[in-house]
């Protein structure tokens, strides 16, 4: 018994669509402008109904009208109409399309959300490195008003982190004569700083120092 050979499928469909496939084959210019004209509505259609936007479904009819005249090769008869196969690259590329909208939508919120959330903080960050800045600067010109005595206790208690027996210590003074210089040194400052002493400043230098270890 001999071997069956397949026949080949019969393309299937109108006869003249082989007839403008050929013809873009053969490079002849009018052919995709007959093609288009044949099969644009329907593939819009199939296009616009995956996408739900004319501007979408045009480009996606007009990226396989491109494809089929780069390589009109691609088709292969033997596989069925070429109304299918176009109207199945027209659904492949639509459904791309999709997916890529998708994706830049979802980019886009990102950038949008990173946005929404780092501007405030860039901005208020900017503010507050600025005020710190400016407070240190007027405590710094503050402090280089104050007596010796006062100014070297209150640096190194509050610079330099040292409890009030410690500045005693420290200076060789006894531990009331540097409460004293702290507290006389703590009221010129709020003087010489006015509503400065009493805003962020008096977050470094308004309360007293500890006079053993511990929070301060």
């Amino acid at each position: 018994m001999g071997a069956v050979t397949r026949p080949a499928r019969r393309p299937e469909g109108d006869p003249g669509d082989a007839d403008l496939v050929a013809r873009v084959r053969a490079g002849e210019r009018g052919a995709v402008d007959d093609l288009y004209d044949r099969f644009r509505r329907p593939a819009f259609a199939l296009a616009r109904r995956i996408l739900a936007d004319d501007t979408l479904a045009e480009d996606v009819v007009q990226d396989v009208f491109l494809t089929v005249w780069r390589d009109p090769h691609a088709y292969d008869g033997g596989r069925g109409s070429f109304a299918s196969w176009l109207m199945a690259m027209v659904h492949h590329k639509a459904v791309d399309a999709v997916r890529r909208e998708e994706s830049h939508r979802r980019r886009q919120a990102r950038a949008e959300d990173d946005l929404a959330l780092s501007a405030p903080t860039s901005a208020r960050d900017v503010e507050d490195d600025a005020w710190t800045r400016l407070v240190a600067e007027r405590v710094r010109a503050a402090l280089g008003t104050l007596p010796d005595a006062q100014r070297e206790a209150l640096t190194l208690a509050y610079y330099g982190g040292y409890t009030q027996r410690e500045v005693a210590a420290l200076t060789r003074a006894p531990l009331g004569t540097v409460k004293t210089r702290m507290l006389a040194g703590m009221r010129r400052l709020k003087e010489e700083l006015g509503a400065v002493a009493g805003g962020t400043a008096g977050g470094a230098l308004s309360g007293p120092a500890a006079v053993d270890g511990g929070a301060r």
